[in-house]
């Protein structure tokens, strides 16, 4: 896999990065230990976290992830020189009490605390990609689907949160700074006030985007094509859906996979990837995939991996063989015709997981 340049930034990664929300709460720390020993035996040089993993998020899971990712680091000798680490801080409060005391704000304090305690559970003195989870401000994101003005209030601006990333970069303890879960607004503001201020520039935005939701090509392809931020895509398997795994028995009842996060989580059924449309979306798409000699993972990952809007596919797996699985699907290439056919889908079905 040849490397990709992040935005304008200096860090070079692969089009796969490893994915590690599950880590802590879905996957116990010697499996996760054994998932990164793989990945980076098999040549992918870059891991995604964030403070507030692991997922389903609960307070006693709070930094989990980080902390296993810490403990491997520490006990790997020359394993930090080889990774591009990135991680991120929490946006405001979500349902989430334990995170800042559920504050509905993300000031630059918050930031820079965040940061320093990302650095101490990951045990390293420099994160290489610093992100910010979620938008302060009002936006329609995980599920909502329309913008309400009425909802604004008064949290931190874009300026100030750049200017709090600024002296993370300066003071060495970040590199390259990003967003996730961003609209094309955001993206601009960004980058227009960090060009106005000489501000460090966002190299990267990380959305959702697969099959059953390619939201980011209304508009959002554009901007970050436009303004040179890389897609960090996230979600290509939609937890599941787009494995076929569900096909047969659905995500509830006796005979549904046991363990797997939209089956095993209630708190994952009522997100947007436990909606019956998203499931009935998928179904078609994994009958796609296996009418055409592919696996439903093959299908769902190779749309990601080939898409040019995409820089780097973030894979979440629970097991080594799950991992190995994931990468060799690299290289799949879909026929003009197939991808015709995906697209008829989408005409018909449109984002279900948006």
């Amino acid at each position: 896999m040849q490397k990709i340049q992040l935005g304008s930034s200096d860090l070079q990664v692969t089009p796969i990065c490893l994915g590690t929300m599950t880590f802590g709460e879905q996957v116990g720390e010697a499996t996760a230990h054994s998932i990164l020993d793989r990945s980076l035996e098999r040549g992918v040089n870059f891991l995604d976290a964030a403070e507030m993993y692991s997922v389903p998020a609960r307070a006693e899971t709070f930094g989990a992830t980080e902390t296993i990712i810490g403990n491997w680091l520490a006990q790997c000798p020359g394993a930090r020189d080889k990774l591009v680490v990135a991680t991120k801080v929490a946006g405001p409060a979500r349902g989430m009490p334990w995170i800042r005391n559920g504050s509905p704000d993300l000031t630059p304090q918050d930031i820079v605390q965040a940061c320093n305690d990302s650095l101490k559970r990951l045990q390293l003195e420099t994160i290489d990609l610093y992100q910010i989870h979620w938008p302060a401000r009002n936006v329609p994101a995980f599920g909502m689907v329309y913008f309400d003005p009425a909802k604004d209030k008064t949290v931190s601006s874009i300026h100030q949160q750049l200017e709090a990333l600024a002296g993370l970069v300066k003071a060495g303890k970040v590199r390259a700074i990003g967003l996730s879960n961003e609209t094309p607004y955001g993206v601009h503001e960004f980058v227009r006030l960090a060009e106005q201020h000489g501000l460090p520039k966002v190299a990267t935005v990380q959305n959702p985007f697969c099959l059953i939701n390619r939201t980011v090509e209304n508009g959002l392809d554009e901007t970050m094509h436009r303004l040179g931020v890389s897609l960090l895509a996230y979600s290509p398997l939609g937890f599941g859906l787009l494995t076929g795994k569900y096909d047969a028995t659905g995500t509830t009842g006796p005979d549904a996979p046991k363990g797997a996060r939209i089956s095993g989580y209630e708190s994952v059924r009522k997100q947007r990837w436990g909606r019956p449309e998203a499931l009935t979306a998928a179904r078609r798409y994994n009958a796609l995939a296996r009418e055409h000699g592919l696996t439903p993972t093959q299908l769902a990952l190779a749309f990601c991996y080939t898409k040019w809007q995409v820089a780097s596919t973030i894979i979440g797996v629970t097991s080594v063989a799950q991992l190995d699985e994931n990468l060799d699907a690299w290289g799949t290439q879909l026929s003009p015709e197939l991808l015709a056919a995906i697209d008829a889908i989408r005409w018909d079905a449109r984002d279900p997981a948006l």
